[in-house]
């Protein structure tokens, strides 16, 4: 199967797990639940599980286990999405080619509602249903919560927010934002599927970081050379906040240079399982060649 073939099966396994999962009707308070829905079905590449899935192959791990993990990872990657949007936050309006969850419904309800998909991915990860064994779940558990959390994904968005008033233009200073705002949730993703199948997952771990950080390059490079109907979202918001990017500290060229070496380098991580991490090699270098 190829690239694209693979990731257009996860999304659309992951979208119909979530919709099971998160029934309109199944929950007291309705609209929390619609807005949720609004926010994680439907849209976006399905990068996140994709990776999880494809990883957790290399070891033979059931599907439907690492699927759910992966919608798991879905929900918080929503939550932190919705919570991005707000007015306090990067006020945007526009998130997936769609009203953004606060524009479309509240600003309250988007909050709950961010809130909920957070607390409901754990709900998913902990459901015995994701794996018969209870420490491979508290693994997942304790791994997602910490790449979530300050140590991770909060933790680089609170860096984030601060480097728009701090003037933070030092690369390696950039690089820890980004390894812990967007890199966090890559390396739980390829980490996950070890966890599932009791692998080594030091591999993984090396390929998540480089297209981590590839991933977010190539992000700034099309905050520049793309447009908002082509993105799904407002372009230019970092240079209108005076935060820096790789392309401001490395140039256009630079940055795709660094950008493909990466992708290399995440090629040479996984080499070690040969022609198994097939698919995984071609969605390093979609990473950096995908226009949206």
């Amino acid at each position: 199967m190829s690239f694209q073939d693979a990731l257009a099966r996860c999304a659309t396994e992951t979208d119909a797990l979530l919709d099971r999962l998160l029934p309109l009707d199944a929950f007291p308070a309705s609209r929390v639940t619609e807005a949720m829905r609004y926010s994680a079905l439907g849209q976006g590449k399905r990068l996140r599980p994709f990776l999880v899935v494809e990883s957790a192959s290399l070891f033979r791990v059931p599907r439907e286990r690492a699927l759910r993990t992966g919608a798991a990872l879905e929900c918080v990657h929503c939550y932190s999405l919705v919570h991005d949007d707000l007015p306090a936050m990067d006020d945007d309006d526009l998130r997936r080619g769609k009203p953004t969850a606060h524009k479309a419904f509240d600003e309250a309800t988007a909050i709950l509602a961010g809130d909920a998909l957070l607390t409901f991915a754990f709900e998913v990860v902990a459901d015995a249903a994701t794996h018969p064994d209870a420490s491979i779940r508290v693994q997942l558990v304790s791994k997602l919560a910490k790449a979530a959390g300050v140590a991770g994904m909060v933790g680089g968005q609170m860096l984030d927010i601060e480097a728009e008033t701090q003037n933070a233009s030092e690369l390696g200073h950039i690089g820890l934002i980004q390894s812990l705002k967007t890199g966090a949730l890559f390396r739980y993703a390829c980490e996950a599927g070890a966890i599932l199948g009791q692998a080594d997952p030091a591999p993984l771990i090396r390929y998540a970081q480089k297209i981590g950080l590839a991933f977010q390059i190539a992000d700034d490079i099309l905050d520049v050379e793309s447009t908002p109907e082509a993105l799904g979202k407002a372009t230019q918001k970092d240079k209108a906040m005076g935060k820096a990017t790789f392309v401001d500290l490395l140039g256009m060229d630079e940055a795709k240079r660094r950008a493909a070496a990466l992708v290399d380098e995440a090629v040479e991580s996984l080499a070690g399982y040969g022609d198994k991490a097939r698919v995984l090699n071609e969605a390093a270098r979609f990473i950096v060649e995908r226009r949206k």
